[in-house]
């Protein structure tokens, strides 16, 4: 049985800020039943919120709907202002909305000030894309007429939001479907719903529109959405999450041929070569490892190190990882703070024993704690072989998992060796093999010499079982647009 939590007078205000019912149509509305909101670095209670049911779910459809044909015809410039005033927004009540994402979500208070950061710029990257949509004219290479092509907005679009970024990847999906002239249903993680609700709250607020952004809470996703996927007057769905459950939401789309963009799982490779600057590739290697306590699709999965170096950028890691404060991320100094779950922690050492029975060495960390609260310490192994479960899935967790590698064909055929694509990492010095290797690396996305890849100005997305379409950027716009022809006789 859930307790309720002790919190401070300002974690309380916070809280109690958040409105706590369904968002439909411009209006609050309450369920007569709800679903638990919980701390994860105590795993008490801290709020409860409406949980919907199918009927929720198709009004807020039917909203979005009735809203869609005054919304397009909107002048992109109100859309752009009302982005940019969001944007505004979220950067005043940074306080407030990190600390409400770490008592939910669990990260850090300086990665959660981050995060408020990161997603508003999508807010502002899409106002400013609002009133740049453009077409094109061209005479028909036979003569006789014109070509015209003008760009539409898709339509009412459903999206899907997951737990370990539960502002930013709402704001990455809300940004372009306002922007583009779409109405929307957002779902987001049971786990983490209270940060998306307070965005709801503030996009009222700033002027959209009743109806234009619907937010649904549920304890039962699949009930919930997949009648609102199936109706014709869904038009776009956009989902973050796992591959799995993505592959089932590609099938029911399918029956309506929706248009989709899918940011799925990941299994990044994370290459240094004997030639890296070892200090950056080390602290690179924090980067990618450590964002959102190893919680991230784009976290740096599998470490290959040239031989030559391991021993060195092995020790020097472990030390980095070590040395981080562990606890509460409302904690002062707090720089690894608990995982989402108990699920999350089991799964976290299942994977590290099966890599230790297969011959890898714990170098630091690799014991669940005791106590209170879903924390898991960071870890560093090495001799990490590659058929350990962890180099086939997504740890999802602060455990940097090492193995070795000697020639360049080799590292770039065993970083590929994998269904997924969303990102890649690469340190050398040399500037032709790190071209060389980005080409011939299977991931949407490279970093090189760098450890964090993700920025609303550039297009994010992966390859093969990683997703399809890109969020952010100049292409994120163009999948909430369709592209109209136009022929016109002289």
């Amino acid at each position: 049985m859930l307790i309720e939590t002790t919190l401070t007078a300002a974690e309380r205000a916070a809280i109690d800020t958040v409105p706590t019912g369904l968002f439909i149509g411009g209006r609050w509305r309450d369920t007569s039943d709800t679903l638990p909101v919980t701390d994860p670095a105590t795993g008490q209670l801290l709020c409860e919120v409406s949980d919907a049911d199918p009927a929720a779910g198709l009004d807020a459809l039917t909203a979005a709907d009735r809203a869609q044909t005054e919304w397009a015809r909107t002048p992109p410039r109100q859309r752009s202002d009302i982005l940019m005033r969001a944007y505004q927004a979220l950067l005043a009540d940074t306080e407030r909305l990190a600390l409400i994402m770490t008592l939910e979500m669990g990260k850090p208070l300086a990665e959660a000030r981050g995060e408020i950061a990161y997603a508003a710029e999508f807010f502002r990257w899409f106002a400013e894309e609002a009133v740049r949509l453009d077409g094109g004219y061209m005479p028909a290479p036979a003569g006789g007429s014109r070509f015209m092509v003008t760009k539409q907005p898709v339509g009412p679009s459903v999206l899907i939001t997951p737990w370990n970024f539960p502002l930013a990847m709402g704001t990455r999906k809300i940004g372009p479907a306002l922007a583009a002239g779409c109405t929307c249903v957002v779902k987001p993680a049971e786990q983490t719903p209270l940060s998306m609700l307070a965005l709801a709250d503030i996009l009222d607020r700033v002027g959209v529109p009743p109806g234009v952004v619907n937010v649904i809470t549920t304890s039962d996703p699949s009930a919930v959405m997949t009648p609102l996927i199936l109706d014709s007057r869904s038009r776009k769905l956009s989902f973050t999450g796992s591959t799995a459950v993505g592959k089932l939401l590609l099938e029911q789309c399918a029956r309506t041929v929706m248009r989709t963009s899918m940011e799925l799982g990941g299994n990044a490779p994370l290459i240094v070569f004997d030639d890296a600057d070892l200090d950056e590739a080390v602290e690179g290697a924090v980067q990618a490892k450590m964002r959102n306590i190893g919680q991230a699709c784009t976290a740096a999965n599998r470490i290959f190190v040239q031989r030559g170096i391991a021993d060195e950028f092995s020790a020097r890691l472990a030390a980095r990882l070590e040395a981080l404060p562990m606890g509460r991320g409302t904690e002062p100094g707090v720089v690894v703070g608990p995982l989402i779950d108990a699920d999350a922690v089991a799964k976290v050492q299942t994977l590290v024993a099966d890599a230790v029975r297969r011959g890898a060495t714990v170098r630091t960390g690799g014991t669940a704690l005791d106590g209170p609260g879903n924390f898991y310490p960071a870890t560093v192994l090495t001799g990490v072989p590659d058929d350990a479960e962890m180099c086939h899935t997504e740890i999802f967790g602060p455990v940097a998992a090492i193995g070795t590698f000697d020639t360049e064909d080799e590292v770039v055929a065993r970083a590929n060796d994998t269904p997924y694509g969303l990102v890649s990492y690469v340190f050398t010095e040399n500037l032709r093999r790190g071209l060389r290797v980005c080409e011939a690396l299977e991931a949407g996305m490279v970093g090189l010499n760098q450890g964090v890849v993700s920025n609303p100005a550039a297009p994010f997305g992966g390859v093969k079982e990683s997703g399809l379409g890109r969020e952010g950027g100049l292409t994120g716009i163009d999948e909430f647009l369709e592209t109209k022809y136009i022929g016109v006789r002289l």
